[in-house]
């Protein structure tokens, strides 16, 4: 097995509710790793191009970027925390990426110590 990690960093705003309550909002500066894995390699040695997890991995984070998580789709409707973040880049790049990879896991940092970490089951999902 193969795996291959690529990271990127974006920042954004939310407030999340915890038992109740809307804490400020508040601003992060996002780290995301990415992990995703291939049983085998391409004729040219590899399972897929950096290249093309970097730019989906851009693509998907780009309308978070700069913006107020709670006014964005998904999290208009979705509790903007760490974890529904994780979920939400892994499900998009699956869709993205599925075809030459899998999505092992998506690890979203929110603050130095603070992660949260999805790992998808591989069967259908939805948020």
């Amino acid at each position: 097995m193969f795996e291959l990690e690529v990271r990127r960093t974006f920042s954004a705003a939310h407030s999340i509710r915890i038992r109740g309550e809307q804490e400020p909002l508040h601003g992060h500066d996002w780290q995301v790793d990415l992990v995703v894995e291939a049983a085998t390699v391409d004729e040219d040695g590899l399972a897929c191009d950096f290249h093309e997890l970097e730019s989906a991995l851009n693509e998907v984070l780009r309308p978070l970027a700069s913006r107020n998580l709670n006014e964005t789709p998904p999290f208009d409707r979705r509790n903007p925390t760490a974890e529904a973040v994780a979920q939400h880049i892994a499900i998009e790049m699956s869709q993205r990426i599925a075809a030459r990879v899998r999505i092992q896991s998506v690890r979203v940092t929110e603050a130095p110590g603070c992660a949260a970490r999805y790992v998808p089951s591989h069967k259908s999902e939805s948020p």
